[in-house]
C-alpha cells in the first residue's frame, strides 16, 4: 500500500488515466468515490453498487449509487451467462 501515511494524488493519476486513455466509466466510478468523500460519507468496509447496473443501462450519478457490504454486492443470482437474473415478485 504506497499511500499509508501520506494523502493520494486523485489529481495525478487522474491525469495520467486519461494520457493512457482509460475507459470513462472507471474515471467515472472514480470520480463518484471521490464525490461521497468530499461529502464526507464513510467508505470503509463497504463497497459502491449501483441501483440499475450499468449493464441495464444504469449510470454513475449520484442518485443512482448507494453503499453496501461487500458480502451483499457479491451475492446476487446470475444466470449461465454471468448476468444479474432479474427480482421476481414473491408469490403470495
Amino acid at each position: 500500500m504506497p499511500y499509508v501515511n501520506k494523502p493520494r494524488p486523485y489529481k495525478h493519476e487522474y491525469d495520467m488515466q486519461q494520457k493512457r486513455g482509460e475507459l470513462p466509466d472507471r474515471m467515472e466510478r472514480q470520480r463518484a468515490r471521490r464525490e461521497m468523500d468530499a461529502k464526507g460519507i464513510d467508505r470503509k468496509g463497504k463497497v459502491i453498487d449501483h441501483i440499475t447496473p450499468l449493464s441495464k443501462g444504469g449510470t454513475n450519478t449520484p442518485s443512482n449509487l448507494k453503499l453496501t457490504s461487500r458480502a451483499k454486492n457479491a451475492s446476487f443470482s446470475r444466470n449461465p451467462d454471468h448476468t444479474v437474473k432479474k427480482n421476481k415478485p414473491k408469490k403470495p
